[in-house]
């Protein structure tokens, strides 16, 4: 077994940013990775969001640079490395991977979400071209263009509010003839004359050319098919905590995901949760990198403190 102070698990914004920031520290960390550091933003073709790039950053360029500042630091990275259980002896966290059993006295989580996609044709290859899983990370690409969202709930309806700031059209796509969506959002999405409602439809195809061109749409009631033409869409229907490892664990949320105080300690003493895997209000690259400077922190006041007891 390996033994390291801090175990961080994930390897994209948060999980760097906690990693990066305990090697300032000097504490002996480790951060694990099911595949290669990454993450949803690896697949991002322009990130604008984000300080320091005023022209704008390609995802894939971004967490790059990301994981070669935290290794110049010293951070260890083990790739293809994945989780599958952790059990707390006396006080100590013990990881268990396909690749030996890491021990650490503070444990950071930054496992981040997976979107919940709509798995038709088309979807995958259009990622980045015009089909997107965050309205706030690239809604500006689609400034006085035509966009669809897929769904009816809040984040649906969230996402079709801020898109019609700057998108000619907004199509708000949803299986049924009425929304989930919490009432204030239902009432000012209905009232915005930038955004039209196609009820009744399920997204069948993404379709274009280099970029998204149309979506095949059939209606729920007849079968019917039809074209509607659009630059993009953004797909709204959810996102699951990647959280499969921890069994019951931890204390999270009715969708999964980990409760945290906001010093981002989880309901177990010396483990910590980061980023979008975090029961929070925004997910950004931001915030993931902000949550894994704080988990950092609090992990460092934590082993601090077990020293002096």
């Amino acid at each position: 077994m390996e033994d390291y102070e801090v175990v961080v698990i994930g390897g994209g914004p948060a999980g760097l940013s906690a990693g990066l920031n305990t090697c300032r520290a000097h504490l002996r960390t480790v951060l694990l990775e099911a595949t290669a550091p990454s993450g949803p933003v690896a697949t991002a073709e322009r990130i604008e969001n984000y300080m320091g790039f005023p022209d704008g950053v390609s995802g894939a360029e971004l967490i790059r640079l990301f994981e070669e500042q935290a290794r110049r630091i010293g951070l260890q990275v083990r790739e293809f490395c994945p989780v599958e259980k952790i059990d707390i002896e006396d006080g100590k966290k013990r990881i268990s991977t396909p690749h030996g059993d890491f021990s650490a006295q503070a444990l950071i989580l930054a496992t981040g979400t997976t979107w919940r996609k709509m798995m038709v044709e088309g979807e995958g290859a259009y990622t980045g071209r015009g089909v997107s899983y965050c309205a706030t990370c690239d809604g500006s690409f689609f400034e006085g263009l035509d966009v669809a969202v897929v769904g009816g709930g809040d984040t649906a309806l969230s996402d079709a509010l801020y898109l019609s700031r700057m998108a000619r059209n907004v199509f708000v796509i949803h299986r049924r003839g009425e929304l989930r969506a919490q009432k204030v959002l239902q009432h000012a999405a209905l009232g915005n004359p930038v955004i039209e409602f196609v009820w009744n439809s399920v997204v069948r195809e993404v379709a274009g050319g280099e970029l998204v061109e149309k979506l095949i749409l059939e209606n729920t009631r007849t079968g019917e098919r039809t074209a509607l033409a659009v630059n993009g869409v953004f797909v709204a229907i959810g996102q699951s905590p990647n959280v499969e490892y921890l069994g019951g664990l931890l204390d999270r949320d009715e969708a999964g995901f980990i409760i945290t105080d906001e010093a981002c300690e989880t309901s177990i003493p010396g483990i910590f949760a980061a980023g979008d895997v975090r029961s929070k209000a925004l997910r950004q690259i931001s915030t993931a990198a902000a949550d894994g400077a704080i988990a950092a922190s609090s992990a460092d006041a934590f082993l601090q403190l077990s020293l002096r007891a």
